[in-house]
């Protein structure tokens, strides 16, 4: 197959595109986003933080792909349009995290039609808008549920908490209620010599395998072993 600079049919040269064709998509996600579509040209849609108050918008236009015909005819371009884009940056995204399901429990991200500004997404999607912050509470909730167990299955290691969790916790306000919310916490794990597994240096046992990691303290506590 030649290349595009020596074949002209191998050229991807878009037709004249709709300038009224757009979409808007609106993040209330306090992070930003970066969303890559590889088959299709425009394919990188980044979103900066959002929040309720201050939601994110990227106007997005229509992209394309093309279909290989055969070697001797022009690549056919196929529109992809705004909505169809939009929807997909949507779906994806939200898609691709753990215990979004639905419309109901997923982050705060919809889109709309047309090109709207923040103020005009407060002002005219007031109920997307409202329905967004209501699943992203949700989503928030669940994600906390599973840290919480995850804290505990996992013996206190940080390691197990993501970022998504940490977000959850500090736009609910629980930062200062959750063990697992504690930097200095964290900073004070260390490796047991038997198995190699994090263990809280407030404590004189490996949880996991029950070694001995701290004798001072095991003696400073009084705790006996059997021979």
């Amino acid at each position: 197959m030649l290349p595009e600079w020596v074949n002209p049919n191998r050229r991807l040269q878009r037709a004249p595109v709709n300038p009224n064709d757009l979409s808007t998509v609106v993040s209330i996600i306090p992070k930003p986003i970066n969303e890559p579509k590889w088959t299709i040209f425009p394919g990188r849609f980044e979103i900066a933080p959002g929040s309720y108050d201050k939601p994110a918008v990227l106007t997005v236009g229509s992209s394309c792909w093309w279909r290989e015909i055969d070697e001797t005819q022009p690549l056919l371009e196929i529109p992809v349009y705004s909505t169809q884009v939009a929807e997909s940056i949507v779906k994806d995204y939200c898609g691709s995290y753990p215990l979004a399901s639905g419309e109901e429990i997923k982050p705060g991200l919809f889109w709309v039609p047309g090109s709207v500004s923040p103020e005009e997404v407060k002002l005219k999607y007031k109920v997307a808008l409202n329905k967004a912050k209501d699943a992203q509470i949700r989503w928030y909730h669940a994600l906390i549920k599973m840290a919480d167990s995850l804290w505990v299955r996992g013996n206190n290691n940080p390691s197990v908490i993501g970022e998504d969790m940490r977000i959850a916790a500090r736009e609910l306000g629980l930062a200062e209620k959750k063990d697992w919310m504690s930097n200095a916490r964290a900073q004070e794990m260390d490796r047991c010599k038997a198995c190699g597994s994090l263990v809280d240096t407030h404590y004189p046992v490996c949880a996991v395998c029950k070694a001995v990691v701290n004798e001072s303290l095991a003696k400073e506590r009084g705790i006996r072993f059997s021979a």
